[in-house]
């Protein structure tokens, strides 16, 4: 370096960066809003980096309307794949695929807020074309339907023949309904419950 040069100073780390860091030393991932593939894609990168780091637990923070389901199936997968344990804590809402996500931690590392609302239901999906791709996308569609509902009668307990009828419709639940559903373990008022 020449002595005329002046060494330029070090850019300070941005707030969010230090909002990242923060999360990630506490091994926590914020899942908040629509679930899709960039959503799906941070998520994975993160419990697949946690899980490298240390087989500690990672709190998974999640509240959303819902959104792709493929996006879903990618996360809820990848919560199962990865070596350390997570635990959800559900706030706000997880409804339709937030709720599949949610439904990949067995129940007693499910968790949820007092005021957190549930929502399971058919997939949706919009069908059109040519009448041979209808078909082709109305069997695809049923096909999920069953695929999902053995999900949640798995992670639930109930009888797969429930969950087909209470996924015939919008089928809500609030916190302490969740409980009796046996779809959330616990529910919390702070971290220190999560255990």
């Amino acid at each position: 370096m020449r002595l005329d040069e002046e060494e330029t100073p070090k850019a300070p780390e941005s707030s969010l960066a230090l909002l990242e860091k923060a999360l990630l030393d506490s091994r926590t991932i914020l899942l908040t809003g629509a679930i899709d593939d960039t959503q799906a894609r941070r998520v994975t990168e993160r419990l697949i980096a946690l899980s490298a780091i240390s087989s500690d637990p990672i709190l998974l923070i999640l509240s959303s309307p819902g959104g792709h389901v493929e996006s879903g199936d990618m996360i809820h997968d990848m919560i199962k794949f990865v070596s350390a344990p997570v635990n959800i804590l559900a706030t706000g809402w997880a409804a339709s695929a937030g709720a599949l996500i949610f439904a990949a931690a067995p129940v007693e590392r499910r968790f949820c807020t007092p005021n957190t609302r549930f929502l399971l239901h058919e997939p949706r999906g919009g069908v059109g074309g040519m009448a041979s791709d209808v078909e082709i996308q109305a069997r695809e569609i049923i096909r999920m339907r069953e695929r999902l509902n053995r999900i949640f009668a798995a992670a639930t307990g109930q009888p797969y023949e429930r969950i087909v009828a209470d996924t015939d419709r919008d089928y809500w639940m609030s916190a302490q309904e969740a409980i009796d559903y046996n779809f959330v373990g616990k529910i919390v008022s702070t971290k220190d419950e999560i255990k």
